[in-house]
């Protein structure tokens, strides 16, 4: 075996380093870095601050034990394997950072070599999808392999449930992710009790060992649990540090000068909100020019007059990358003292702005645009829903009536360029003051949401465009259009419906749009809006423009949400530069500029990435939750029958909604009767081999509720005629959870999910083919 080159002796450069630790044969902690350049003394604590440099610029990642390059994958590690693609096993890092710049890195696992002499060696076990494994990892030419070293045991995710005592007094931890499928043994119950809802965590590395309780949530229906699991399966960071919450007061008290910026106080800009919004970061104004056109204003919280770079506030507000929304409450990305006081724009109130001022003419697009910074005093906070009614009562105030005028020219720009139009129904739960639900219905689209979207598009664009113009970095939010593979995915499916879709013509937002228009069936319709949305790639944020395929426009930043946005307060601080808008703070007080910092403009596509994913982090947790809340809500509903619209099938089954109230169920196939059901994967359909009876996405049919968990949010269906009991949530009191019920749960039977409903009459139920 060839030795490894010599390399040169004394304090090595980071570019050094970085090759050293990619090329170790072993894994490279600090000790094998300072023996490899033979670093002594002093040169070992230059080396400490060395490698915390390269850490914080995000050149490498890990421990002193072992570092790894960011991005890369430690040379031993934990592994899960996610996926089979052509016969290879795919792996992915067990605990990846979501704040880790890029995607989680994708590694081929190949066996291990066994000599041809060892008859006795004992071979690797079998892997599957979902198995955790310990592996060496290689980066080649081809990409990252792992060599298996040993199988470990399955893991509950989140470590959260609600404990369970067995009739031999043995204590167990139910999942409340409906991923995971078994309960965990407890080791130690400390001063938990049956019903409780917990944290645990492992008491040693095998799963035999057990958990160990170490906090009580307490009920597990009580409000705010739902959130709670939520929180605690992501790994939402919800407490703020001790540094931060000292930091924030100070940065609220900066004074604001009507020297330093462009008092705007004298005109009559509205904050239009949800009616229990918690912080307010947009506020508009328009009014006619006098020729067809008006001169319009966005004004925008001006957070990063608050938050400067460095800071312990953005240094915390760059880990949690956006605020996250739960039915009953908030994690904010900044402290409560600024996100819902000084920086929110309260009516009445003097506050810091950016602003956006824009010139739109009688065709609805911008002519010109420029921004300042501003003192803004709020004339109203208005719910959507006054606003609306204002403006359709005929007789409007003139500031509602100029913001719908302007809008109607900007709609007319926005019908021209012909962005994507899904309809995508947002669910929305209502809570009581005792945080028990009141309602979950669909929230209505309004007028008055579309006025504001198309201000703040309006603004978004201004901000992107006004960057490059200066030639300065954009954190651009960008949307590519389909795959190849998507769109091959969409005509194949499509064709199944007798419809045409030719992959040789450019593929635009109008293209789906005229596609939907010509369904005139409601169901059909509903069908073909899922298959275009499934085709559509994930929006994210990155320095390097490709521009916005959904809204149809070629540059595209968030600029106008700032309190809840770290993406925004990027493109603030940048604006600040562009622009010369730097107000400095006090000296002492908090850091000096509130542009972008070198950290900024070094690291930020490694922020871009480690937004994307907090975001999409926020997403689920938020979906999580608000399908907790429905199951609660359709607890006491079991053995109801409901309108439903397939939305998924696959070879076990198929998922159902209830048309106007949301909530994923499944329908598992074992229960559609004693016929043999074949899986039609390109027409998402099950068929019938007898009858031809087809349960396909799209389809509207009537459906019994057999299951709602609350606790892990899942949902069961199963035909009307099919012989199921109930099967109550762990804890669940149901009559407790809906506002204004009279009578308790009804009694409970026992759902077998393996047992066959009768045959009955699904010929009605499915759609002959």
């Amino acid at each position: 075996m060839p030795k490894p080159p010599k390399l040169p002796q004394g304090m090595p450069t980071a570019s050094q380093v970085l090759d050293f630790i990619q090329s170790s044969s072993i894994p490279a902690g600090k000790r094998e870095i300072a023996k490899a350049f033979g670093l002594k003394g002093q040169e070992k604590i230059k080396l400490k601050a060395l490698l915390r440099d390269m850490a914080e610029e995000g050149l490498i990642d890990g421990s002193k034990s072992a570092f790894h390059r960011m991005g890369g994958v430690p040379k031993v590690t934990t592994l899960k394997i996610v996926a089979i693609e052509d016969g290879d096993l795919i792996a992915e890092p067990d605990n990846w950072d979501p704040e880790a710049p890029g995607n989680a890195p994708r590694l081929i696992v190949r066996e291990p070599k066994v000599a041809r002499n060892a008859k006795s060696a004992k071979r690797p076990p079998a892997l599957k999808r979902g198995d955790r494994i310990l592996a060496r990892t290689e980066e080649t030419d081809a990409g990252w392999v792992a060599v298996p070293m040993k199988k470990l045991p399955a893991r509950t995710e989140g470590l959260m449930g609600v404990v369970e005592i067995d009739k031999t007094g043995k204590a167990w931890l139910a999942p409340v992710d409906k991923r995971v499928r078994q309960s965990s043994p407890i080791a130690d119950i400390g001063e938990a009790e049956a019903g409780q809802l917990v944290i645990a965590e492992r008491v040693g590395r095998s799963e035999r060992a057990g958990l160990k309780v170490i906090e009580v949530i307490g009920d597990p229906l009580a409000p705010k649990s739902f959130s709670m699991i939520a929180i605690a399966k992501h790994g939402i960071p919800h407490i703020f540090p001790e540094e931060v919450l000292d930091e924030a007061p100070v940065a609220a008290k900066l004074k604001l000068s009507d020297k330093t910026r462009e008092d705007l106080r004298h005109l009559p800009i509205v904050a239009i909100d949800p009616a229990d919004a918690r912080d307010h970061d947009d506020a508009i104004w328009a009014e006619p020019d006098g020729k067809g056109g008006f001169n319009a204003l966005v004004a925008i919280a001006d957070v990063s007059f608050y938050v400067r770079p460095g800071s312990q506030l953005d240094r915390e507000a760059r880990k949690r990358g956006n605020s996250v929304y739960f039915p009953d409450r908030v994690v904010p990305m900044l402290p409560e003292v600024l996100s819902a006081d000084v920086c929110s724009l309260k009516e009445g109130e003097d506050r810091a702005a950016m602003a956006c001022h824009m010139h739109i003419n009688a065709d609805g697009k911008m002519s010109s645009f420029r921004f300042s910074r501003a003192l803004v005093r709020i004339a109203h906070n208005i719910a959507y829903e006054d606003a609306q009614k204002a403006v359709d009562s005929g007789n409007p105030p003139e500031y509602l009536a100029n913001l719908w005028a302007a809008w109607k020219a900007l709609a007319a720009a926005r019908d021209a360029r012909d962005p994507l139009e899904l309809e995508l129904p947002e669910r929305r739960v209502v809570l009581d003051a005792q945080g028990k639900i009141a309602e979950i219905a669909i929230r209505e689209r309004l007028d008055a949401h579309r006025v504001v979207e198309d201000f703040m598009i309006a603004a978004n664009v201004a901000a992107a465009k006004a960057l490059e113009a200066k030639a300065a970095p954009v954190v651009y939010r960008i949307h590519e259009p389909p795959s190849r593979e998507k769109l091959t995915a969409l005509r194949d499916y499509l064709a199944t419906m007798g419809k045409k879709l030719a992959l040789g013509q450019v593929v635009t937002p109008g293209l789906f749009n005229r596609m939907l228009k010509d369904v005139t069936d409601e169901a059909e319709k509903a069908l073909v809006m899922e298959a275009v949305l499934r085709s559509q790639t994930q929006a994210y944020y990155g320095p390097a423009n490709a521009g916005h395929f959904g809204l149809s426009l070629g540059s595209y930043a968030h600029f106008t949400s700032p309190i809840r946005r770290y993406s925004d307060l990027l493109v603030h601080r940048a604006l600040v530069d562009a622009f010369k808008l730097e107000q400095p703070a006090p000296p002492g007080s908090i850091p000096d500029t509130s542009g972008l910092s070198d950290r900024d403009r070094a690291s930020l596509q490694q922020v871009s990435d480690a937004i994307s994913q907090t975001e999409r982090r926020a997403m689920e947790a938020e979906r999580d939750t608000i399908d907790r809340y429905v199951a609660a809500w359709l607890s006491g509903r079991v053995g109801e029958v409901f309108e439903t619209r397939i939305t998924g099938v696959q070879a076990f089954g198929f998922f159902a909604t209830i048309v106007g109230l949301g909530g994923d169920g499944l329908v598992p196939i074992s229960t559609l009767g004693g016929e043999y059901f074949r899986h039609d994967e390109a027409a998402q359909a099950l068929v019938g081999s007898d009858s031809g009876t087809t349960y396909a996405s799209g389809d509207r049919l009537k459906l019994k509720l057999a299951e709602a968990n609350p606790l892990t949010g899942a949902l069961k269906f199963v035909l009307p005629d099919a012989d199921t009991g109930r099967i109550e949530a762990r804890g669940a009191r149901p009559d407790e959870w809906r506002r204004g019920a009279n009578s308790g749960p009804k009694k409970a039977g026992k759902f077998m999910a393996g047992k066959r409903g009768r045959p009955g009459n699904i010929r009605h139920q499915g759609r002959k083919k």
